[in-house]
């Protein structure tokens, strides 16, 4: 009976894949000749821009009986306290069960607790995020959940719903529903691998949504569903994997469009201002008083002003073994140091630029 029941979850894992309703991350490595032209021109343009001189710190973070796993998330309270949403855990494989966990450690780097453990939207990590209130939202691309926690762990809010296999199985083999599309415009109350959220000056939630869907969602404070803009491309108000958000004092949302080599300025009310090109991939988009900050996953950081202009770069990360994902996500603590986290290197780590 074990081994019907596995054979038939295997049938069903392979109809899914088969059928493009399960994701599969090679497809991004595809050959795109648009996106080499991109980095072309990238690399020329880098030549004739300063590169800035930064140290890079190693964070020693310990986790006890625990080995800390991919930094997808990183954030700061406050009290300077960090928070790391890592893709590890003992509940399950990646992208399943329990298999993703939020970690905080004090101003010393030492280990305080872990928050919501074995809860039932950490699946995948991929983003944490800190309010001015020092409320911490996790955000997680496998579950397509975002829990909001207040400054003590207690859950406040979700956003989203977990899509579990029996959905799967429920909608394309008992309804024998037609194969969704690649990039579905989605709908209002559900993500589909989202990847980030902001917040404007009167606490409405940006999400940038994501890696199905290709577009960016604001919600009220009150967890109202308000209003999305976007669809895959890269026309105007179009995405292609829309991967990091932020925002600034003045009410502008910044959004990473990765796939498209830009960040994209938006109003609070999702109405387009401006497109900064020169920025690498942006993987993770971070706004101090006096600059922005666009991280690419080779590890460059880039600095512009808020007009979009590029000053400077820098190369991070290297000497790890490892070429991709060097940036997931940073933190800007001040004008001039961030925290980043990747998913190669199992780090978290202190840049601060000279």
């Amino acid at each position: 009976m074990k081994r019907c029941l596995v054979l038939f979850s295997i049938f069903v894992f392979g109809v899914l894949i088969g059928a493009g309703t399960l994701p599969v991350r090679a497809q991004e490595g595809a050959p795109n000749p648009e996106r080499e032209a991109a980095r072309a021109k990238q690399l020329a343009l880098e030549e004739s821009t300063p590169k800035l001189q930064v140290t890079e710190e190693v964070l020693p973070l310990v986790v006890p009986d625990h080995t800390i796993g991919e930094t997808e998330g990183v954030s700061m309270n406050s009290k300077g306290h960090l928070f790391v949403y890592s893709r590890t855990g003992k509940g399950g494989s990646s992208r399943g069960g329990t298999a993703a966990e939020l970690f905080e450690f004090d101003q010393n780097m030492k280990f305080v607790k872990m928050w919501g453990p074995d809860n039932y939207a950490a699946s995948f990590a991929h983003s944490v995020r800190v309010d001015k209130y020092d409320n911490v939202w996790m955000v997680d691309e496998g579950s397509g959940m975002i829990v909001k926690f207040d400054p003590n762990a207690n859950v406040k809010m979700t956003l989203g719903r977990k899509p579990e296999a029996i959905d799967y199985m429920e909608r394309y083999l008992e309804r024998g529903e037609k194969v969704a599309e690649r990039y579905p415009v989605g709908n209002m109350g559900t993500f589909n691998r989202e990847t980030d959220i902001a917040w404007d000056t009167q606490d409405n939630s940006f999400v940038s949504d994501g890696y199905g869907n290709s577009r960016v969602v604001k919600i009220g404070k009150d967890g109202t569903w308000v209003k999305a803009v976007g669809t895959h491309g890269s026309g105007p108000n179009q995405f292609s994997t829309p991967h990091g958000i932020a925002s600034d004092m003045q009410g502008n949302i910044y959004v990473g469009d990765r796939g498209n080599n830009r960040i994209q300025v938006y109003d609070t009310d999702l109405n387009f201002k401006a497109s900064y090109v020169g920025v690498g991939a942006p993987w993770s988009v971070q706004v101090t008083p006096k600059y922005i900050y666009s991280g690419d996953g080779t590890g460059k950081i880039y600095r512009l002003d808020h007009e979009g202009k590029l000053l400077g770069w820098a190369q991070t990360s290297l000497g790890h073994g490892q070429s991709g994902c060097l940036i997931h996500e940073m933190h800007a603590v001040s004008d001039n140091v961030l925290i980043k986290g990747d998913c190669s290197t199992w780090t978290v780590e202190r840049i601060t630029i000279k």
